[in-house]
């Protein structure tokens, strides 16, 4: 990681290596936090980030449903965001909010512990790897479940829900992949460890419902978006392993993702084993979106 200068933290701006917390820090021991992953892009008019007022909205939601009163309001944290892309120079950059429970009472009913807020922006490409916009990426059906909704909020990202996550990904690596798909409580496809996920097959484009355990993701709303601009019909429905391996394309979307091609799992080549013409065609849409390159989305571009 590339440190940028400053991180917003409990609204001052301290220096990234100033930024930190007590190991007594209750979310440190328990997960209790919850967080966001936007980007700042360079457009034409300058840096923006994008789709900054749906990203705070779910900040705001992920906070509530796991009973933390976030001390500052909408707006202080929307233009904390902007600000700490301005004072650390980025053209670009991941950004990440991240709500905590600091110090204080220790066990699991959180007593006089104070809610925080850090933010904090750096450049970091893509997540999958330069080359995995073009040549996809080659994914195995993980061995471990993707949390229940009965369990956590699917809706929020919360800390410790990404254990969960973290298990997934690091096995798929050992075991030679690039990342893994993750199956719901009753079988079907819920998503990837930190991508939803989509399914093309018949002129159809599919992606499980949240009810599966999958992240109502942003970049997800923005591809069924897209979708609907391509007149390719989306639908919500839950996905069986079989019906996946039988797909002409697959891809995983997310902020930090984007929009990759999966073109194996596990070692089987999905369609011709090689990035589809839709899934390119959705990503480079949504690059020219995020990139502030169509009108038709400006409105989703917040300038720094």
């Amino acid at each position: 990681m590339e440190k940028s200068k400053y991180i917003w933290l409990d609204g001052k701006l301290v220096d990234w290596d100033s930024a930190n917390v007590s190991v007594m820090t209750h979310t440190l021991h328990y997960g209790t936090g919850v967080f966001e992953g936007m980007r700042a892009r360079q457009t034409e008019n300058g840096s923006g980030v994008f789709r900054l007022k749906d990203h705070v909205e779910r900040l705001y939601r992920s906070a509530e449903a796991y009973n933390l009163d976030i001390p500052f309001d909408k707006k202080i944290i929307s233009n904390a965001i902007l600000e700490i892309v301005k004072v650390n120079n980025l053209n670009s950059a991941y950004i990440r909010p991240l709500v905590f429970l600091g110090d204080g009472e220790m066990g699991l009913l959180p007593g006089d512990v104070p809610v925080r807020v850090a933010i904090a922006a750096w450049e970091w490409g893509a997540y999958l790897g330069d080359e995995a916009g073009r040549e996809g990426v080659k994914v195995c059906i993980s061995d471990w479940q993707r949390i229940s909704p009965k369990s956590f909020q699917p809706f929020a990202k919360g800390v410790g829900g990404y254990m969960n996550s973290t298990l997934a990904k690091i096995d798929a690596v050992k075991k030679g992949f690039d990342d893994a798909i993750m199956l719901s409580d009753t079988g079907s496809i819920a998503e990837g460890s930190g991508q939803n996920i989509f399914a093309y097959k018949d002129n159809i484009l599919l992606t499980p419902p949240v009810a599966t355990g999958a992240l109502g993701g942003i970049t997800r709303k923005t591809v069924v978006e897209i979708a609907n601009l391509l007149d390719i019909e989306c639908i919500e429905k839950d996905i069986n392993v079989e019906a996946l391996m039988s797909s002409d394309e697959i891809f995983f979307t997310g902020t930090a993702t984007e929009v990759i091609g999966i073109v194996s799992i596990d070692g089987a080549d999905i369609g011709n084993g090689v990035v589809g013409d839709l899934t390119t065609q959705i990503r480079n849409k949504y690059l020219e979106i995020v990139n502030g390159r169509d009108d038709n989305f400006k409105d989703y571009i917040t300038l720094v």
